[in-house]
C-alpha cells in the first residue's frame, strides 16, 4: 500500500492532488478576528502561514487548477475587515499560481460570493472530476442515489487524532478513508493554522457523513499528516486498541 494514495488521488501536505488539479478547504480566514472579539488574544499569523505553506505545495505540484473545498471564510453572518482584505488577497495569490481557480461554497461562506463575483469567479456547491465529486462535506445531497462519480472528497469535519505523549495530547491533522453508502469518502483536515480541528478518538463527528447511522467511523482508516510526511495509523478501531493497551 502507498501510504500516500487514497483511492487513486495524493496526499500532498494537507492538500489533495488529483491529476493536475489542487485541493484544499476549511482555511476559515478571519477566524483570529473572531477570536479577539470573543476576547481570546491570538495573534494574526495564519494567513502568511498559509501562504508560506501553499507555495512549498506550489512548488512540488505545479497543477493549473485549484479547488477551496468551502470554509474559505470564518464569520457566518458577517464579512469582517480581516475577511475582506485576506480573501481579496489570497484569491488573487490563487490567480498568479494557478490557471483556473474553483470555489466551493461551505457552511461559513453565505458571503463569499460576493467576493468571488468582484474577482469574476464562481461559487459551486459541487465540483466533478472523473470519477471524483468535491463538496464540502455539510450537508448529504439530495440527488446522492443519481450521482455518478465513484469517490466523495468532502471537509467540514477538520479531522485529526490525539496521541499521548506522556502527560501531554498531541494533535495530529489527518485524511480520512472510508465509504458511505455504496461511494467511496475521503475526509480531508483543514488548511487551517489556529486549531488543530476536531480529534476523531474524542470528540462527535461534525459532518452528517460521518454521523449517519449506517457508517462505522471505526472502520475508516488515518493517514496522519505532519510537515509533508504521511503517517499511516491503520484503522480507527487500530488506534482505539493500542490506546487502550497502554493507557
Amino acid at each position: 500500500m502507498n501510504k500516500n494514495h487514497i483511492y487513486g488521488a495524493e496526499i500532498i501536505d494537507l492538500a489533495f492532488l488529483i491529476e493536475d488539479t489542487l485541493i484544499l478547504g476549511d482555511l476559515h480566514l478571519g477566524y483570529e478576528e473572531a477570536l479577539n472579539a470573543e476576547g481570546i488574544m491570538v495573534p494574526r499569523f495564519q494567513y502568511q502561514k498559509i501562504l508560506t505553506r501553499l507555495e512549498e505545495i506550489i512548488r512540488k505540484t505545479h497543477c493549473n487548477r485549484v479547488i477551496i473545498n468551502g470554509d474559505l471564510k470564518h464569520e457566518f453572518g458577517r464579512i469582517t475587515h480581516q475577511e475582506w482584505k485576506e480573501i481579496s488577497n489570497f484569491i488573487g495569490f490563487l490567480k498568479d499560481n494557478f490557471q483556473e481557480v474553483v470555489l466551493i461554497k461551505g457552511n461559513h461562506d453565505n458571503f463569499t460570493r460576493f467576493i468571488a463575483e468582484r474577482t469574476n469567479l464562481k461559487v459551486y456547491d459541487r465540483f466533478s472530476i472523473g470519477n471524483y465529486l468535491i463538496l464540502h462535506g455539510d450537508k448529504v445531497p439530495d440527488d446522492l442515489e443519481d450521482i455518478g462519480e465513484e469517490t466523495l472528497i468532502i471537509g467540514h469535519e477538520h479531522p485529526c487524532v490525539g496521541l499521548k505523549s506522556g502527560e501531554r495530547l498531541e494533535k495530529i491533522k489527518c485524511f480520512l478513508k472510508g465509504s458511505f453508502k455504496g461511494k467511496n469518502l475521503v475526509v480531508m483536515p483543514s488548511f487551517n493554522f489556529v486549531t488543530e480541528g476536531s480529534d476523531i478518538l474524542h470528540e462527535k463527528a461534525l459532518s452528517p457523513f460521518l454521523r449517519d447511522r449506517t457508517v462505522d467511523v471505526n472502520d475508516f482508516e488515518v493517514f496522519g499528516v505532519e510537515n509533508f510526511e504521511v503517517l499511516y495509523f491503520g484503522r480507527v478501531r487500530d488506534i482505539i486498541r493500542v490506546k487502550e493497551q497502554f493507557y
